[in-house]
């Protein structure tokens, strides 16, 4: 429709639109999947977002033999977190930006475990956000710079029933945390658009 005016009652009836769906999408608990990607080892964590009230559902990571075929290690990656995903039925995932060290190759295989980890929650038809390791320090803890100490200890605070068994399973946690604390903002941009 090129050129069609837009009244103010349109305008408005728009706002109101936009104004039910946020708040709709802010009311009903959310369960969110965050996704630490590693080739080693892949944590996931699972909280609900009830408002601002977070409830800890569940947390694991996946383990891959160090030895296996590189092909083989993602296969078990992508069966586990398909795993998960139909155990749990999260609405929504987080995972976590890989950052560049000095390592070409072990780069890449990070971000090879990352698509992964990104595909298998995509294909399930969910909403996929990313978030580089900073925010979710920052959120977490409130530094961007916080130790792994620092996450388990913010991760028994923010979620006491939690008591993840490795690192990986603490991070997922804290970048499901982060996207519950930050969906909200992401929300709001999409409606907005």
């Amino acid at each position: 429709m090129q050129g069609a005016a837009t009244t103010p009652c349109t305008t408005r009836m728009a706002q109101v639109v936009r104004r039910g769906y946020q708040r709709g999408l802010m009311r009903r608990v959310i369960r969110i999947l965050g996704i630490d990607p590693g080739l080693r080892r892949t944590g996931w964590g699972l909280v609900e977002a009830d408002g601002n009230r977070l409830i800890y559902v569940a947390c694991g990571s996946l383990e891959t033999n160090d030895s296996a075929d590189l092909g083989d290690r993602l296969v078990v990656i992508h069966d586990g977190l398909a795993r998960v995903i139909d155990e749990f039925r999260p609405d929504e995932a987080a995972v976590e930006n890989t950052f560049v060290n000095a390592n070409a190759a072990a780069t890449l295989k990070l971000g090879q475990a990352r698509g992964i980890a990104m595909l298998v929650p995509a294909r399930a038809g969910l909403v996929v956000s990313e978030y580089a390791p900073n925010v979710v320090k920052k959120t977490v803890v409130g530094a961007g710079h916080g130790d792994k100490v620092q996450i388990r200890m913010m991760i028994g605070v923010l979620l006491p029933k939690a008591d993840p068994q490795s690192e990986d399973a603490a991070d997922a946690l804290a970048i499901a945390i982060t996207h519950a604390y930050h969906r909200r903002s992401l929300a709001l941009k999409a409606a907005r658009r």
